[in-house]
């Protein structure tokens, strides 16, 4: 055994001052090893109406998210997406939750893992778990949510980090892949998207389920301070909030007001027209955007790309009996309608796919493309109008409504 005085020739004694330097520095070094943590949030608004709230945490290369849109229906959700350095999604979990669904079938888990050459997605639901791989040909993958604008930042970093190591120009296009979380995986495979960063702080984005182009603005370490829809048919607004929102606060009062009826709505409401030539029964099924104060052709819709003719799904048209449209011959059938503006005129588009969202455009499925009579209307037209109107029991117009513009294309029944 060791004496006393033989211990204390061995141990000596310690200041708490001491003890809590040593530990103090420990702290800091593993501190300075750890990437800083940023908290913020966005806001989107249509008018005076708040469209979707997100509460968002950043470390290094993790982001988590919980957020909550109604577009039109109210979905909750919380989100943890890891990423590879170059800004691209390498891992993405996302719990949804959506009141207004059946009881079994509110809560909904999306998975998405992304290597270089593939995309593996899963979600699940009480139903079970559908599994889908795409193959992404090595592209930049992004995920698609309408009303989630931390996606969006996304795009932009990882387009701004593959135009700087790509010594590309201002304003010279990134091509991305993106995959949809609210979609049906084995209908919407990946889609494209064209991100743009310009000179000034400013981007441009454009893509499968956009109609115009979005635009950004980023400070000078790649935040996104604001984006615009004001060339688009979502003329929505969205603010950087530097202290992140209450989400379930808001959440609650969402789906509180869903559950009394009335508060949400789409943003383009959905119409129907109904029509009599002769015997012939004519049906329009279309969305309907707002002008806004906008700028329409060559902006909202750009000249000579195909345009939905309207909002969200596609501008559906059926008629009971064969005729013939714009000169065309139309069989008895239901078909999609697509537009595609030019600076000197307007060709209508008859296409036989239907029931697709108003941007899967397949042109392979034309039945047939003709040129629409365009002229100025008298008065501005506030919400995108369809409209058939019967001349005799044979003849009639079919007009396209919105803005300054009308087009027009004649009706001939059996």
């Amino acid at each position: 055994m060791y004496s006393k005085t033989a211990q204390s020739q061995y141990f000596y004694p310690v200041k708490p001052t001491a003890i809590c330097l040593f530990f103090n520095v420990v702290v800091l070094l593993f501190s300075c090893n750890e990437p800083a943590v940023k908290r913020y949030g966005f806001l989107t608004t249509l008018g005076h109406d708040t469209i979707s709230v997100e509460a968002i945490t950043r470390q290094g290369n993790t982001l988590t998210s919980d957020e909550v849109d109604r577009f039109p229906t109210v979905r909750i959700r919380h989100t943890v997406v890891d990423l590879n350095d170059n800004g691209s999604i390498r891992h993405l979990e996302m719990n949804i939750y959506t009141p207004s669904e059946p009881s079994g079938q509110r809560n909904r888990k999306v998975v998405a893992d992304v290597t270089t050459n593939k995309v593996h997605l899963s979600k699940t639901d009480s139903t079970g778990t559908v599994n889908r791989d795409f193959q992404t040909g090595g592209s930049l993958i992004v995920a698609h949510v309408p009303q989630m604008y931390s996606l969006y930042e996304l795009y932009f970093v990882a387009a701004s980090k593959q135009a700087t190591a790509s010594k590309l120009a201002a304003g010279s296009p990134v091509k991305m892949r993106q995959f949809y979380i609210d979609r049906e995986f084995d209908r919407f495979p990946l889609g494209e998207a064209v991100v743009k960063p310009l000179a000034g702080a400013k981007i441009e984005i454009t893509h499968d389920w956009l109609s115009g182009t979005g635009e950004a603005m980023m400070d000078s370490a790649n935040n996104m301070l604001g984006y615009s829809g004001a060339r688009t048919t979502y003329d929505v607004r969205v603010r950087r909030l530097a202290t992140p929102p209450d989400v379930k606060g808001i959440a609650d009062h969402m789906e509180a007001k869903e559950k009394e009826g009335g508060f949400v709505k789409s943003l383009s409401v959905r119409d129907t027209v109904r029509a009599q030539i002769g015997n012939t029964i004519l049906t329009v099924d279309y969305g309907r955007p707002l002008l806004r104060g906008r700028t329409l052709l060559g902006d909202v819709i750009p000249f000579d790309y195909v345009w939905r003719t309207g909002a969200n799904a596609a501008t559906q048209f059926t008629t009971s009996t064969p005729i013939k449209l714009a000169g065309m011959q139309v069989p008895a059938a239901t078909y999609t309608l697509f537009t595609t503006p030019h600076k000197d005129g307007v060709d209508l588009i008859v296409n036989k796919q239907t029931g697709e969202w108003g941007t899967e455009y397949n042109p392979t499925l034309n039945l047939g493309r003709a040129r629409m009579i365009s002229e100025a209307d008298t008065a501005t037209v506030e919400e995108f109008t369809i409209s058939i109107l019967p001349r005799d029991s044979r003849h009639g117009t079919l007009i396209f409504e919105w803005g300054s513009f009308r087009w027009t294309a004649p009706i001939e029944g059996e």
